[in-house]
C-alpha cells in the first residue's frame, strides 16, 4: 500500500477545538471487524462490550507543559520553545523545537519569564542545530534539577496541538491529561484515554474488567504525516517505552483466557507490539521505540482497540487500518465525516472489535 492510499478531505469544521463537556459522553463509534457492522454510542456505553477478566491496557504516560514563551536577548523577539527531550540531565540539556527559527543559532540566548533584565531569570543557550527548526539549549541555572523542573512546569504551558487555534484556558492542564496519568515525560496526550472518567473506570473494575497500565512517552513525531509514499521507507522517531512484569502477568493471563484484550490507543499498541514473545506473549521491556506498524502486519497482543479519528496520511490512521483493514476503515471513516464525528486530539472515539 502506498501513503496516498491514505489520503481524505477532512472538513475543517470537524477538527475538535475543545473536548466533550463530560469526558465520557464523547461520541463512540464501534466497528466490528468480522461482519463489518459500525454502531453509534457514547463512550460511556463502553462497558457493554466487555465482561469479566477482559483486559484494557492503558497507556499512563502524563504531559508536562512543554510549550514555553521567551525572549531573544538584545532584540527582545518573542520565541516559542517546545521542549522534546532531556539529553543531559545534570547539565540541563535539552533538544527543543523554536518558533520562528530563522532567528535562533548557534550562541544566542533566550530569556524566560515576565522580568528578563532579572538576575535570577531562567536562560538558555543554544549549543546545537539538530533540524530545521530544532536546536539543543543548555539552560544557565545553578539551582537544583528539583528546583529547574519545577520553574519549567511553572513558565510552560498544556502543549495543546497546533490546529487548536484558540488560546490555552484553565481547563486544558485537566482534559489535555488522561485521569489515570502517573509517568511524566510525553509532550501530547495518549487522546484515546482522555475519554476514561473515573466514574467509567470504576464501573469497568466493579465488572471485573483487568486494567494493566504500560508507559510510552509520546513525542511529536508520533502525529506527523508521512511524507513518503513508499511507507516501507517511513522512520518513526524513537519514544521511551516501559512495559512491568505486573502489566505483562495480566495481559498474558488476558491473552491464555482467549478474554478481549483492548489497547487503549495507538501508543498503547505500538509500545506492546514492541515487545513480544515467540510465543506471542508480552515481555517486560525498557528502552526506546521505533516501530512503525502498517499494512500488512499481524497483531499478537490485542484483539480490540479503542482510538480517535486522526488526520489524512498520519501513522495513526496507517495502524488503524493494518488493525482493523483497509476498505473498513475508510468505510469508518466515511461514515464519520458523514455522522459528522468530532476528529484529533480532543475529538470523539472508535472501539474496534
Amino acid at each position: 500500500m502506498k501513503t496516498s492510499d491514505f489520503d481524505f478531505e477532512l472538513p475543517e469544521k470537524l477538527l475538535a477545538e475543545r473536548p466533550s463537556q463530560e469526558r465520557d459522553e464523547a461520541r463512540l463509534m464501534v466497528v466490528h471487524r468480522k461482519t463489518g457492522e459500525i454502531e453509534h454510542k457514547l463512550f460511556k456505553d463502553l462497558i457493554n462490550y466487555f465482561d469479566e477478566r477482559d483486559v484494557m491496557i492503558l497507556n499512563n504516560t502524563k504531559v508536562f507543559p512543554a510549550r514555553l514563551y521567551g525572549n531573544k536577548e538584545k532584540t527582545g523577539a518573542r520565541i516559542e520553545v517546545f521542549l522534546l527531550r532531556e539529553l543531559d540531565h545534570e547539565n540541563k540539556v535539552l533538544d527543543v523545537l523554536v518558533d520562528p527559527a530563522r532567528k535562533i543559532r548557534i550562541g544566542n540566548k533566550i530569556y524566560f519569564g515576565e522580568n528578563t533584565e532579572d538576575d535570577n531569570a531562567l536562560v538558555a543557550e543554544v549549543i546545537d542545530n539538530t533540524t530545521s527548526r530544532g536546536r539543543t539549549l543548555r539552560f544557565l541555572s545553578d539551582s537544583s534539577y528539583e528546583e529547574f523542573q519545577a520553574q519549567l512546569r511553572t513558565l510552560g504551558q498544556t502543549p495543546l496541538p497546533k490546529y487548536i487555534k484558540r488560546s490555552v484556558d484553565k481547563n486544558d492542564a485537566e482534559r489535555y491529561q488522561t485521569i489515570y496519568a502517573k509517568e511524566e515525560g510525553a509532550v501530547a496526550a495518549p487522546t484515546a484515554g482522555l475519554h476514561f472518567s473515573k466514574h467509567l473506570l470504576k464501573r469497568l473494575e466493579i465488572k471485573g474488567v483487568s486494567l494493566a497500565e504500560i508507559t510510552l512517552h509520546i513525542g511529536l513525531g508520533t502525529f506527523a504525516t508521512v511524507e513518503v509514499e513508499d511507507l516501507s521507507k517511513h522512520k518513526m522517531d524513537s519514544e521511551e517505552c516501559h512495559i512491568q512484569s505486573k502489566a505483562c502477568e495480566i495481559i498474558n493471563v488476558g491473552i491464555e483466557r482467549k478474554k478481549r484484550v483492548c489497547a487503549v490507543g495507538t501508543t498503547a499498541m505500538r509500545a506492546i507490539e514492541t515487545s513480544v514473545s515467540v510465543g506471542n506473549r508480552l515481555n517486560t521491556f525498557d528502552g526506546w521505540t521505533n516501530k512503525f506498524i502498517f499494512p500488512p502486519y499481524e497483531f499478537r497482543i490485542a484483539n480490540c482497540m479503542i482510538t480517535n479519528f486522526h488526520m489524512p496520511k498520519s501513522t495513526l490512521l496507517i495502524m488503524i487500518s493494518a488493525f482493523t483493514g483497509y476498505d473498513l476503515t475508510m468505510k469508518a471513516y466515511e461514515t464519520a465525516i458523514k455522522e459528522k464525528y468530532q476528529f484529533y486530539s480532543y475529538g470523539d472515539a472508535m472501539l474496534i472489535l
